[in-house]
């Protein structure tokens, strides 16, 4: 068996714990953005040819919308610095925002528009601008 990217054991347990779907922040926000009247695809790639999924996908309009955690994506505001193995996870962090920037001028590329929003933001302000933004898509 490989060698653990954890620190120990308890820290391996905690990461393999987190979710990839069904948050309780993407829930609240899918449930206002459905409460809103607007109907989207779930966990799905907005482009086949690109292998990069967004939590809610709007296909007609071409909107995808990724919920991105402060941790992980390094939010401006929330973003801590890890105690153990700061330097792997300050790589990950990096990578993950730099496949973020990427994701989003490909998909641009294709006609889309990507809305990020933080998992600390309000949900329902985040659905409003959701709904903004597929409105004028639609227009």
């Amino acid at each position: 068996m490989a060698e653990s990217w954890a620190s120990s054991p308890e820290a391996r347990a905690r990461m393999q714990s987190n979710k990839s779907r069904d948050t309780k922040p993407e829930l609240a926000l899918r449930s206002a953005v459905h409460s809103l009247g607007l109907r989207y695809r779930v966990d799905a790639r907005p482009l086949q040819a690109l292998r990069r999924r967004a939590d809610l996908v709007f296909p007609r309009a071409k909107v995808a919308v990724f919920l991105d955690g402060c941790f992980w994506h390094g939010c401006p505001v929330h973003h801590t610095v890890a105690a153990a193995n700061a330097s792997f996870w300050a790589e990950k962090v990096s990578t993950n925002r730099a496949r973020d920037s990427d994701t989003d001028a490909k998909l641009a590329e294709a006609g889309w528009v990507s809305v990020r929003v933080w998992e600390h933001e309000d949900p329902v302000e985040a659905a409003e601008r959701v709904r903004a933004v597929v409105h004028e898509r639609r227009a």
